[in-house]
């Protein structure tokens, strides 16, 4: 097969969808090393976050100054001519959209959405970022032949919010990257820590520092528990994190929480390993890659209780009212008492996360390929 793809967050984006997007190149030209696999990227990167092989992956830029200038027309309308001369047989946008006059050429696409948040959640976002997500979702959900889903939950949503039928959705898993099914050495992990300071055993979260991730319940969480803990939050922080810094101060809490950006992506792994628990109190997500990071480095998991949470972290992690720091203080204070049972939860989270493995979520998603071209 010659399959075609936007590239753009591949290239540019450090987080969520750019992290997708690699993950699922690399496992396609690994498993699948006989098809020659496209990457529409809008520009050139200032950093290598996806290196291009050019045996089976090559990399397609705008092929002149004006296209190069007027990089987003190129995306979405001019794009097109080029994966048509390119005999791509398939086009498959990665983060909910897809480029003007695929049908005209009869190419085959497919585009992934990975959630519908802007919706459910209408005041995290502008009344024109809404409108210009909505209609690119809606147009790409309407042309694409078949969609792919990250989760039952997504699916549902583009069922419900998008009017579409349920029969043109395929749900295919996120996976997670190679460094966390990796054990490092202590000495590895003993450098890690040093070079960020931290000293106590603690409690982990990885996500942007925004409302809807509910990082503020943890610290609040933390104050209550009456064990020698720390919290190690790791993301960028947004507009949201002045709440967390006046709470911290306000409780004198300066000592136990340390605030990490910017760490390598072995580092993260290492961070991942040496928790003591993972803890993702998240309102709402299309799937929740954390969780699977986690349930990979064999650390017990809690997270909320509803939405794609357990559809995600299996029937062996623990589930809370994201908003009752009650009860997440309680659970941690458990999970710290109770080393036995936690022990025997862990391994089985980690035989129930072998279904987000790489080859387990290639072939699912080689099957939507071959779908397309029966």
């Amino acid at each position: 097969m010659r399959i075609g793809f936007e590239a753009k967050r591949a290239f540019h984006n450090k987080t969520g969808l750019g992290n997708y997007s690699r993950d699922l190149i690399r496992i396609l030209s690994k498993f699948y090393p006989k098809n020659t696999y496209y990457l529409f990227n809008p520009k050139k990167s200032k950093e290598s976050l996806l290196t291009v092989n050019n045996e089976n992956v090559f990399e397609i830029t705008p092929p002149n100054f004006f296209l190069s200038f007027f990089k987003n027309y190129w995306r979405q309308f001019a794009v097109t001519k080029e994966i048509k001369q390119n005999n791509i047989q398939i086009f498959h946008g990665l983060s909910g959209e897809l480029p003007f006059g695929l049908m005209k050429y009869k190419i085959k696409s497919v585009v992934t959405i990975h959630d519908l948040i802007f919706i459910r959640y209408p005041e995290l976002y502008s009344y024109f970022d809404r409108k210009i997500h909505y209609y690119k979702f809606k147009k790409a959900a309407k042309n694409a032949d078949l969609i792919i889903a990250i989760s039952e939950q997504t699916k549902q949503d583009i069922v419900d919010f998008l009017k579409i039928d349920s029969s043109k959705i395929r749900v295919v898993y996120q996976g997670c990257h190679d460094s966390f099914k990796v054990y490092y050495s202590d000495e590895c992990k003993k450098g890690v820590l040093d070079k960020y300071n931290i000293s106590n055993k603690y409690i982990l979260n990885v996500g942007t520092i925004e409302e809807r991730k509910n990082a503020l319940t943890i610290v609040k969480a933390l104050n209550k528990v009456d064990i020698n803990i720390d919290l190690v939050l790791i993301g960028k922080q947004k507009k949201y994190a002045k709440e967390i810094h006046d709470y911290i101060k306000e409780h004198h809490l300066e000592h136990r929480v340390h605030f990490l950006q910017g760490v390598t992506q072995e580092e993260l792994a290492v961070l991942y390993q040496k928790a003591s628990v993972f803890v993702y109190p998240s309102i709402f997500e299309g799937f929740g890659i954390p969780i699977i990071e986690a349930l990979f480095s064999k650390v017990p998991v809690i997270t909320t209780n509803s939405g794609v949470f357990p559809e995600a972290g299996g029937p062996n992690s623990y589930y809370i009212n994201p908003l009752d720091e009650n009860a997440l203080s309680e659970t941690v204070k458990w999970i710290f008492l109770n080393p036995d049972e936690v022990r025997s939860n862990v391994e089985k989270s980690y035989k129930y996360v072998q279904k987000f493995a790489d080859k387990n979520i290639v072939n699912d998603l080689y099957n939507v390929y071959q779908e397309l071209l029966v």
